[in-house]
């Protein structure tokens, strides 16, 4: 069977299979669960016979707090019955990634010249001059720089591993921890007084 072609303004909710079951004691929300939202500017082609779709052009991957951007994304499903990404840049550019965390006004986002979303296990891998960065509005807390990147979103965890496509100097791995908002705030000097033009006095009670 030939693929279909979906061209202009193609929007496609994939949604994820309700079959998989939350961690332990885990208090956070299972993203596993919520679809996906993909629209491109140029195509998508849906292949009927081969369990995968791609999308070309200005491609936005998103759903519940996530965000991926690149120009062309392929999209398929695993045996367990999540989706995965593979997410790659025109040459000279990079995919950008953003995901919100648990924490209000806290998020991580990066760039790479490749991306993979694992939807099972939230896994998400910067390939090729990665760069990942944590934020706290507007302040950036911490960024990391390697040739790859793992950055494990339920677990909140990075994994760098060095090589000639870090950005790094000498293909090394590299980490910048920097002082949160709210340290920043905390260890602000105190207001300088202004000195008084006037001078007041409380009258004293007859004894």
């Amino acid at each position: 069977m030939r693929p279909a072609h979906l061209y202009s303004s193609l929007l496609l909710s994939a949604l994820a299979l309700l079959a998989a079951a939350p961690a332990d004691g885990a208090d956070k929300p299972d993203r596993r669960l919520v679809g996906f939202s993909i629209s491109a500017v140029t195509q998508g082609e849906v292949n009927l016979a081969q369990p995968g779709t791609e999308f070309i052009g200005n491609v936005l991957l998103s759903r519940e707090g996530l965000l991926l951007k690149a120009h062309k994304v392929l999209v398929w499903e695993n045996a367990a019955g999540f989706h995965m990404a593979s997410a790659t840049a025109l040459e000279g550019g990079q995919v950008y990634f953003r995901q919100n965390r648990d924490k209000p006004d806290e998020f991580v986002e990066g760039t790479a010249d490749r991306i993979e979303y694992d939807g099972q296990t939230e896994v998400v891998r910067f390939i090729g001059g990665a760069n990942v960065r944590s934020l706290q509005g507007s302040a950036v807390t911490r960024e990391a720089s390697g040739a790859e990147i793992h950055y494990d979103g339920r677990a909140e965890q990075l994994n760098l591993k060095a090589g000639d496509k870090s950005p790094a100097p000498n293909g090394r791995v590299r980490l910048m921890l920097l002082p949160s908002a709210a340290s920043g705030a905390a260890s602000s000097p105190p207001a300088a007084l202004q000195p008084s033009t006037t001078l007041q006095t409380t009258p004293r009670k007859p004894s």
